[in-house]
């Protein structure tokens, strides 16, 4: 397959696919090492990597930081791709409250799990962020893990809008009007 993606071109090497990978390091190996101050705006970070995807119309599925990396520049990107999927092709639900002790107790859920069902209220067990990284987490993206946030993301993208994602912060971007 190479042969049909590279070329010689008089003295001229020419690449028709080429994929660019950063190098990063796994969110979840950063979050071990780095200092305090480091971790919270990592773990910032990850959530807003969540919504930007989320605002692409993307669902990464399996949410666990090891699936994220940290570039040089302290910003967190998505890397394992086999579990993607359309937003708009998932059921966002809320758990359904337990009936009783044995429910709560109960290993397997007492409720009925489609295929495409999501619960966001499961998302921040599984991420193993320490208290203050979950603090962070929880000030600037609580609404990350509810389902009404993710309908209103699939409501908009299944209306046609396109969501703006913004590569920097508000405080780096230029100045509207200048």
């Amino acid at each position: 397959s190479a042969a049909q993606n590279v070329a010689e071109v008089g003295d001229r090497i020419t690449l028709r696919h080429v994929y660019v990978e950063r190098r990063v390091e796994p969110l979840n190996l950063f979050l071990r090492r780095a200092p305090p101050e480091e971790a919270r705006r990592a773990a910032i970070e990850y959530g807003q990597a969540l919504r930007d995807l989320a605002c692409s119309n993307i669902f990464p599925g399996d949410l666990l930081l090891k699936n994220f990396g940290v570039t040089r520049h302290g910003r967190v990107t998505f890397y394992d791709y086999d579990e993607l999927c359309l937003l708009t092709e998932c059921d966002f639900r809320e758990l359904p409250p337990a009936r009783g002790a044995d429910e709560e107790l109960s290993s397997e859920p007492w409720y009925y799990v489609g295929e495409r069902d999501v619960f966001p209220e499961e998302f921040l067990p599984f991420l193993s962020l320490l208290d203050a990284q979950r603090e962070a987490f929880l000030a600037e993206h609580a609404e990350i893990l509810t389902a009404r946030f993710w309908r209103e993301l699939k409501r908009r993208h299944e209306a046609g809008e396109v969501i703006d994602v913004f590569p920097y912060p508000p405080a780096r971007r230029l100045a509207s009007g200048a």
